[in-house]
């Protein structure tokens, strides 16, 4: 089967296309012909070794697995052995973290993980960008238990993370103030569209009081808003929760005394820890069956266009997602 592939660290040129041998399910996995993938910060983690951590995860000095791509959607085409949650033509989307594979014509999948049915009048084009950031949104919402009438900033509100943020959030009854960098050309209402009841450009506001002060909860979308910045827009008991390690890992550092902040009353630290479940995916499908859940997506890519793909999430400029469609998109798959 053709796949991308990366057999060092670095930047978009370290990709080629190659044909590998097909992979066999193991006992509780399903084989999915992916229809379409994503290009995501996951994905451009483990392809420039950027943080230091994704080499522990992915090999030293080398990458250990050569296909790319944690995130599909796609049609199910074999099982593996004691498999009955999914049958042979399931269409199925979600994300193989730690395990990428998902930038090739097919990949195996833990029925255990992050997978789920495609809600039935969903494209698989649609689908595919439904889960990397949703469930990093979730683990911070999660943390932080916030909850109907509570009040919520989202910094990083454009991002793949940060949208999803947005309508989770909006979801669960919570006020949401989105904080982004700017607002996509043609879509002036996007953030206000997905739920939020506050929106704040960078490049408008005179400063950081115009975010609003005392609420619940900040999230840092996008790892460029720290916890001291954070601070003073809590309420005393407020939590901090930032999908990024932060510098030098102060995140996780941080939250170590998050116990003692919380028994005191004081501003806290929460570092999410996601959750890469079936139950997570397929409330997240339901999310997305009922309307409450749209990923956004940015810009769609041909597979050919891989290193293009990676270059444009590179830049940092994206809005929501970029979906790549695979070359069997074009045959009858949904």
């Amino acid at each position: 089967m053709r796949a991308a592939l990366r057999v060092r660290y670095g930047g978009p040129e370290a990709i080629s296309f190659g044909n590998v041998p097909e992979p066999v399910p193991s006992r509780g996995e399903i084989l999915v012909r992916v229809a379409a993938t994503t290009v995501n910060r996951t994905d451009c983690a483990y392809r420039s070794g950027r943080p230091w951590i994704n080499r522990v995860v992915c090999g030293w000095p080398r990458p250990r697995v050569q296909v790319l791509g944690s995130e599909y959607a796609g049609v199910v085409v074999g099982l593996g052995e004691g498999v009955e949650a999914f049958a042979v033509g399931d269409r199925v989307f979600g994300f193989v973290d730690g395990r990428p594979g998902a930038h090739a014509e097919l990949v195996t999948v833990p029925v255990n993980g992050l997978v789920a049915p495609v809600p039935g009048n969903w494209e698989l084009a649609d689908a595919a960008p439904g889960m990397e950031g949703a469930h990093y949104a979730h683990a911070c919402l999660r943390v932080t238990n916030i909850g109907p009438g509570d009040r919520a900033l989202v910094h990083g509100a454009t991002g793949a993370i940060g949208t999803a943020l947005v309508q989770l959030l909006h979801a669960e009854g919570v006020q949401v103030t989105a904080v982004c960098d700017r607002l996509p050309p043609g879509r002036p209402d996007l953030l206000t569209e997905l739920g939020a009841a506050h929106v704040v450009q960078l490049r408008d506001a005179a400063g950081r009081t115009s975010f609003g002060s005392g609420f619940d909860a900040v999230f840092d979308a996008t790892g460029h808003f720290s916890f001291a910045a954070a601070r003073p827009l809590l309420r005393p008991g407020g939590s901090y929760s930032s999908s990024d390690l932060g510098r030098g890992g102060q995140n996780i550092l941080l939250a170590t005394a998050g116990p003692m902040a919380r028994a005191l009353g004081r501003r806290q630290v929460l570092f999410p820890l996601p959750q890469g479940n079936a139950a997570l995916a397929r409330h997240l499908g339901q999310l997305m069956d009922r309307g409450a859940y749209r990923p956004v997506v940015d810009r769609t890519f041909d597979f050919d266009e891989l290193r293009e793909a990676y270059t444009y999430v590179d830049a940092g400029r994206k809005v929501g997602n970029v979906v790549v469609t695979m070359p069997a998109a074009g045959r009858n798959l949904g």
